[in-house]
């Protein structure tokens, strides 16, 4: 078959930042009818590029020319590149929540004469641009109502009302399901032979080897190379070898646990649903942690393991119903986030960006912020502890800041990940839960990642992992719990879990015995 014609070629793009050089002499090939992926370590450069693309960073701000169907393009703002067809759908979904799906798709662009809107129309033509992407909800469902899954579909009608022939997508499953990936993966490979071509930024390789035609990689701001995905045999490892310039041997470090007695113990765990009191999230749930253990909980979206791990952690979720909570051998209280942190526990949310961090706060801010109390004397904050504190972490971490003055919100993903790990790491817990720790992160850092857990562990404290990757939680735990319907159904020896045994626990109701001495071999 003779190549699609090209329809986009940015050329010798580069974007400075103060101090820092995001992006040098890029390039990149798009041809009609493609998905052309586009890889890269965190803070490899990719978001910049598609930010200079659909005019986020106007023309002028960046050196370089964008070329889309042979002319060239100076877009000064998102407005102008959408007129050419060109839509961008951010990683954090640009939805107002208290909106309806109909006001969502046409904010902005309203259909109606003479100023004024004609609502029915709006309906009509939201019904139809929601059949084309598989969304059968009432349109005037308010996007709160609706999962992020549904609300990705909302955005890509959206992108359909604005006739988009080139739509770009910042990890569009990084937050999804394996259904609602699938659905959402199967719905761009439909657009692509409807004309549309689409940019895939992912960390999720395997997604990326089963729906792109082509992958550039992006390595340190550089343009490294592009890769037919049939023609050159592609595969993960093909992938990260270009991402991080050399062979990865392993996804997770080597590990010898040396796991001790059981000091926390959490006995049939009662918690109802915040706005629906009659259902319970939680259900008479009981789990043990070793020191020198890393423990994993395993579940489908919704089974109850983040509403388990909130309640816990000072009740931050849920309405507390039953239960016990004991560390040491001894009962504790953890009735606030107060009392949890005092009582050696620490949580990483799945949602760093909302729940934590303060994107506006720096790094020395955000380190410490936990605990002021450990660097503050009668009431007044050490700014040199904190400056002090902060560089232990920045260089421990290797979290890639060339001070701790910057602010997190431009920090990459993974780094951003880091300074909540040195948050909580700053207060000695005892107990670390972390919820989704490698969620949006490139294969690079996860392994950074993976690296300080199991120091964490080697210094005797209790990690709990959730985490909606099975090979994850099979490649960093020593024992791993499955959750259904908030009821934890199975407790697994990592000698004795896979996927398959996993799965069926996920899946299924029946209860096993929660008291079995399982640990890693």
């Amino acid at each position: 078959m003779a190549p699609q014609p090209v329809i986009l070629e940015m050329r010798a793009i580069t974007k400075e930042f103060p101090g820092v050089k995001a992006l040098e002499d890029v390039s990149l090939t798009v041809r009609a009818n493609e998905i052309h992926a586009i890889c890269g370590e965190n803070g490899a450069g990719k978001s910049t590029l598609m930010k200079v693309l659909s005019g986020v960073y106007p023309h002028g701000s960046y050196t370089g020319d964008i070329v889309y169907q042979d002319e060239i393009m100076r877009f000064k703002d998102i407005k102008s590149s959408e007129q050419h067809g060109i839509v961008i759908i951010h990683q954090e979904l640009a939805l107002i929540p208290e909106l309806s799906i109909t006001e969502n798709i046409f904010l902005g662009n309203e259909p109606g004469r003479n100023g004024f809107i004609s609502w029915s129309e709006a309906r009509r033509r939201g019904v139809e641009l929601l059949a084309r992407v598989g969304l059968a909800d009432d349109p005037d469902t308010q996007i709160k109502s609706i999962g992020v899954g549904k609300q990705q579909l909302v955005e890509i009608a959206k992108a359909l009302n604005k006739n988009v022939k080139l739509l770009i997508l910042d990890e569009p499953t990084a937050a999804l399901n394996e259904a609602e990936s699938a659905h959402l993966l199967d719905l761009i490979v439909g657009l692509k032979h409807k004309g549309v071509s689409s940019i895939i930024i992912s960390h999720k390789l395997n997604e990326i080897e089963k729906v792109s035609d082509q992958i550039t990689i992006i390595r340190d701001g550089h343009s490294i190379e592009t890769l037919d995905v049939k023609a050159d045999g592609v595969d993960e490892d093909r992938i990260i070898r270009g991402m991080v310039g050399r062979t990865l041997e392993s996804r997770f470090p080597e590990r010898t646990p040396n796991i001790g007695d059981a000091f926390f113990e959490v006995r049939n765990w009662v918690v109802q649903h915040p706005q629906v009191p009659e259902r319970l999230v939680v259900k008479n749930s009981s789990f043990s942690v070793r020191r020198g253990e890393i423990v994993g909980f395993a579940g489908l979206m919704g089974a109850g393991r983040t509403e388990l791990v909130m309640s816990i952690f000072g009740r931050s979720y849920g309405n507390f119903v039953s239960g016990e909570i004991h560390k040491d051998g001894r009962q504790i209280q953890v009735r606030n986030v107060s009392e949890a942190i005092d009582n050696g526990l620490a949580y990483v949310s799945e949602d760093r960006k909302v729940l934590g961090l303060n994107l506006l706060n720096d790094i020395k801010e955000s380190v410490v912020s936990a605990k002021l109390s450990k660097i503050a004397s009668r009431g007044v904050v050490s700014n040199h502890k904190q400056q002090g504190v902060a560089e232990k972490y920045r260089k421990s971490l290797r979290i890639k800041s060339p001070d701790v003055h910057r602010n997190v919100g431009t920090l990459s993903g993974g780094n951003q990940q880091k300074v909540v790990l040195a948050k909580w790491m700053f207060t000695d817990p005892d107990i670390l839960i972390l919820d989704e720790p490698t969620r949006g992160i490139d294969v690079g850092a996860k392994f950074e990642i993976y690296a300080i857990i199991q120091e964490l562990a080697a210094q005797g404290k209790g990690i709990i992992v959730i985490s909606s990757e099975l090979p994850e939680l099979l490649g960093i735990s020593d024992r791993i719990y499955t959750i259904f319907e908030g009821q934890i159904t199975n407790e697994l020896a990592i000698s004795e879990a896979t996927p398959e045994t996993l799965l069926k626990s996920m899946t299924s109701a029946s209860k096993s015995p929660a008291t079995k001495d399982v640990t890693r071999s």
